[in-house]
Order: structure tokens, then C-alpha cells, then sequence
């Protein structure tokens, strides 16, 4: 058996069709953590930024791999590409690397020892950390409350009624949000299953419920709010469009007369959406590096 994970630039490594799937960023996914040990005969690898995250991922799909079987690992050179070789090594393989437009390319064999498998392993692995709850590598702002979150969070006031959180995180937003009696229910929904387990274990009120799911095509609707600190980055790269995309998403979620509560960091620019998908507008704050809005239906 073939695994892959993440999506790797086809023109870098080929991956036969039938390969598996195994991204936890993928909806509908596998993660590599429940492949059966020495059950893979190769292993392709977009290896993630995170020193942490990067490392529990080449272990985890080493500890998946036959004695023998083959691994392919990239990364941006930019991204943990030029450690990739080292961090490899360190696991005990011996390393082929090449570079090619812009990225790092290793290929290895498994040998049958392995070096620091279970310590890469648990360094990703979630974990607790006081004021923050359970989190782990990988997922936005693993190890400490983002402080736009944090603004945010400082300006809603009590809400009312059934609401979403898009793009959820481990939960953090969400908690603030549950603290109003009046919620009557509230959906948080991520792309990543990591993040969604982590906010299962840090919301146990029943009014919480968890969507693993894309937040742009979700069908939700007739809400009376959104909460939301939408991403901006994708592959390591800005994506602008990606914000927009949660304001549509937001406003379509929305009944007639619902809220919308967004933060971003102060230079994206999506007043324009916000103008073009509900009927009024107002900044709740614009200090600092981050504005805080929130937008009627």
C-alpha cells in the first residue's frame, strides 16, 4: 500500500492514483497515526512547517513504513525544506536529497532501526496547556490564545440565539461565546480534524456541536450569529480570497437580521465583501494590528 500526505506538487513527485489519502487537513481523510505499524510499502510526504508537527509526521508515516519500504519526503526550502535532510538522518535513514523549484526532495529506505521514533511522535502529540486547554503542533496558533481571537473575545458582548464559529480552532472563541445563557446552540466548524478534536475535548457543554468541515460550503442556515477569525494563508502562502470566501459564507449562514463578529489583522482588505454581503457595517475596534467589525444581514 501507497500512502500520501498532504497534497505534493504533481510536477515534483508522481503519485499513483489509488495511492491513499492520508492529510488530516483533507476532510473525509485517514491520518497517519491509525495506519497499522509496517503496513505501508511507500510513504509520500509534504512535510508540514512545524518543527514539531514535521517531525511527529516523519515518524509517524516511518513507524507506518515496511523495513525496507520507501519514502519520498519535500517541503519548501523555506518551509522546513532545509532541515528536512538533517531531521531525516537524526531518525536513522540514509538520505538521497535534490532540490527542484524551490523545494527540498528526499528519498529514503526504512531500515529496520529507527532513532527517536516515540520522542518525535509524542512531541507532536496533543497535549494540555494551562489557560489554553487541550491543543497540539499544527493546528493555528497551537501554543498560545491568538491575540486577535483574544480582541475579539474582549469585544463581543452576550449573545443570543444559535450561532456558528468558522473556522474554530481548538475552541477558544467559542468558550467566550458559551459563557452567554442565552446561546441556545453552537456549531464550530474546521478544516482541520486535529483542531476539531481538540475543541471536543475543551468544550464539553451540550450546546456545543463540531463540524470537521470546510467552512466556505457547510449548509448552514437561518443563524442568528457568526463568530469568526477566518484564515488568510494557505500553503504557507496569503490568500486573501480565503476571508472573503468565510464572509460569504457567514452572510448566506445568516437569517435576515443576524450578526456577524469578524477580526483580521488590520491590513486585509475586506470591507469591500462585508459591504457587498450585509446590509450595515460598523467597526467595533481598529487599534492595534488587528479590527474587529461586526456586520448585520
Amino acid at each position: 500500500m501507497i500512502a500520501v500526505y498532504g497534497l505534493p506538487p504533481p510536477d515534483l513527485v508522481e503519485t499513483p492514483s489509488d495511492a491513499v489519502q492520508t492529510s488530516p487537513l483533507i476532510p473525509g481523510s485517514a491520518d497517519l497515526s491509525e495506519m497499522a505499524a509496517g503496513s505501508l510499502d511507500r510513504a509520500v510526504v509534504l512535510a508540514p512547517p512545524g518543527t514539531l508537527e514535521r517531525g511527529a509526521v516523519l515518524a509517524q508515516a516511518l513507524r507506518a513504513l515496511k523495513p525496507g519500504g520507501d519514502i519520498i519526503a519535500l517541503a519548501p526550502k523555506d518551509r522546513g525544506g532545509q532541515r528536512l535532510s538533517k531531521e531525516l538522518t537524526a531518525l536513522g535513514l540514509d538520505v538521497d536529497g535534490s532540490g527542484k523549484r524551490h523545494h527540498r526532495i528526499c528519498l529514503a529506505k526504512r531500515p529496520a532501526k529507527l532513532t527517536g521514533i516515540d520522542e518525535a511522535i509524542a512531541a507532536g502529540a496533543p497535549r494540555q496547556i494551562p489557560g489554553l486547554g487541550w491543543t497540539r503542533p499544527g493546528v493555528f496558533s497551537w501554543d498560545r490564545l491568538d491575540p486577535g481571537t483574544a480582541g475579539l473575545i474582549q469585544a463581543l458582548p452576550a449573545l443570543s440565539g444559535k450561532g456558528a464559529d468558522l473556522g474554530c480552532g481548538i475552541g477558544a472563541l467559542a468558550q467566550a461565546v458559551l459563557t452567554s445563557p442565552t446561546v441556545a446552540d453552537l456549531t464550530l466548524i474546521d478544516i482541520d480534524r486535529r483542531a476539531i478534536d481538540c475543541a471536543r475535548r475543551n468544550l464539553t457543554d451540550d450546546r456545543a456541536r463540531f463540524e470537521w468541515a470546510d467552512a466556505r460550503s457547510l449548509a448552514l442556515a437561518e443563524l442568528d450569529f457568526v463568530v469568526m477569525n477566518p484564515p488568510f494563508h494557505d500553503g504557507g502562502a496569503e490568500d486573501r480570497a480565503l476571508g472573503q470566501a468565510f464572509i460569504a459564507a457567514a452572510a448566506k449562514a445568516l437569517r435576515k437580521g443576524g450578526e456577524c463578529w469578524l477580526v483580521a489583522n488590520r491590513h486585509l482588505p475586506y470591507e469591500a465583501a462585508l459591504k457587498d454581503h450585509f446590509a450595515s457595517t460598523r467597526p467595533v475596534s481598529e487599534g492595534g494590528a488587528f479590527k474587529i467589525y461586526r456586520s448585520v444581514r
